[in-house]
């Protein structure tokens, strides 16, 4: 009976709580139906994180949680160093953890021990952290209570590769001057690698974090929020501009869409006529002047049929003659040994790699092939006449010698004729040799 009069009371007391919502300043929007709540003023830090304490949960949890995450190749000796350090800090907080070498894969999952049902997803973050490149001090930082990660997609943002390297290298900035600005005016820590950004520290320095990222890799360029990121720390300085609003002290951008200089074309002025342009000539005066103005339906489409065949018949000759250039063989020498040939070869390609034409790098070999057969010709014929020269005159002193001894005198003449006669002997004499 007593609940039930406890009851009524409480209700009583909410219908009259109502009453005097209603009688005060009438609210607009959707703060109509809104009220108050007891347990929210303005002294609350809503971006403060409680500290878990083991007494909020003393029993064990019910079932297991586990989260798996792949990593590169180029990763895995490092993290084969640093496994140790991983298991004994997640060891800590109850999270046991594995790393698989063979699928290149790390998995962390919940024990009998773990007394955080959160710190699990802390524990995602960390092995997350590790696959992208944060070093292990680092990255074990995720595992408290204030700080959280962030990984932002920055790759499907800007379309261009050439673009997105250059925004990509504007908020690194030169020798990471920019992110380092960023680090210390936010309180994160942040790592761009590939197509992510990677950044650690307090929710609030993550959501900034995130605007001044997305806002580089659409054209607006980080400078601009670390200005006003930096007027912002020195107002929180002043406790007496705590409550006003910092529009005023703010600088305000305005987008410029400066349009680049086109080269100016030069219109050359025509001669000024009074008379308009002749008019030009209609499709029905073009067949009338070649008489297709008069033929039947029939006898225009042979004739665009006829036209038609003429062109197809053209370019197939066109294209044999292509193909069939393919298999002409090159001009040779048949005075020329193998090694002319092989110097033609060589001259050929010496000359198709300077960047002359094909044809008169043709011609121009035959013209020194030639040239070099005329030569070797002349050089045979002046050994030919100096060898009958030395004949002759070897004859004509056994001759001496002959006379002196008694007998007459023969002619240089006779000397030659005789040595023409004996050079026609010997094949002949080579040659019965053989057959014998």
């Amino acid at each position: 009976m007593s609940t039930a009069i406890d009851n009524e009371d409480m209700v009583l007391d909410q219908e009259d709580q109502r009453q005097e919502d209603e009688k005060e300043a009438p609210r607009s929007g959707k703060k109509r139906y809104r009220r108050e709540k007891p347990w929210d003023h303005a002294g609350i830090d809503h971006w403060k994180a409680e500290e878990w304490k083991p007494e909020y949960m003393p029993g064990p949890l019910l079932e297991e949680s586990s989260f798996a995450t792949l990593f590169p190749k180029y990763r895995e000796k490092y993290l084969r160093e640093v496994w140790p350090a991983v298991t004994r800090a997640l060891e800590k907080v109850g999270v046991g953890c594995e790393l698989n070498i063979i699928e290149g894969s790390m998995t962390v999952r919940t024990t009998r021990k773990t007394s955080d049902p959160y710190v699990v997803v802390k524990a995602r973050d960390l092995i997350k952290l590790l696959a992208r490149s944060i070093p292990v001090q680092q990255a074990v930082r995720v595992l408290e209570d204030d700080v959280a990660c962030d990984i932002i997609k920055i790759g499907g943002i800007v379309r261009n590769k050439e673009r997105f390297v250059k925004r990509r290298q504007r908020l690194v900035g030169p020798d990471g001057a920019t992110l380092k600005a960023l680090e210390l005016l936010t309180g994160c820590y942040i790592l761009v690698q590939g197509n992510t950004v990677a950044t650690m520290g307090s929710f609030k320095g993550i959501k900034q974090v995130r605007k001044v990222v997305v806002d580089c890799m659409k054209n607006v360029h980080p400078i601009y929020h670390i200005k006003t990121l930096m007027i912002k720390r020195e107002l929180a300085k002043d406790p007496t501009l705590a409550e006003e609003n910092w529009d005023r002290f703010l600088p305000q951008f305005k987008k410029k869409n400066v349009p680049r200089q086109k080269p100016q074309e030069v219109r050359v002025k025509k001669a000024y006529t009074p008379f308009p342009p002749p008019q030009p000539p209609s499709k029905v005066d073009l067949q009338l002047e070649s008489g297709e103005y008069f033929l039947t339906e029939h006898q225009r489409k042979m004739k665009k049929k006829g036209e038609k065949q003429a062109e197809s018949a053209e370019r197939a000759g066109k294209r044999r003659e292509e193909r069939e250039q393919e298999f002409v063989a090159p001009a040779e020498d048949q005075g020329e040994g193998v090694g002319g040939g092989g110097k033609k070869k060589k001259k050929r390609k010496k000359i198709q790699r300077s960047g002359m034409n094909q044809e008169d790098s043709l011609e121009e070999v035959e013209v020194d092939a030639g040239e070099k057969k005329k030569e070797k010709k002349e050089k045979g014929n002046n050994q030919n006449k100096r060898s009958l020269r030395e004949m002759t005159e070897g004859l004509a002193q056994k001759s001496r010698g002959k006379t002196g001894e008694g007998g007459g005198a023969v002619s240089k003449k006779d000397h030659e004729d005789t040595y023409l006669e004996q050079q026609q002997e010997a094949p002949a004499v080579s040659k019965k040799k053989k057959k014998g």
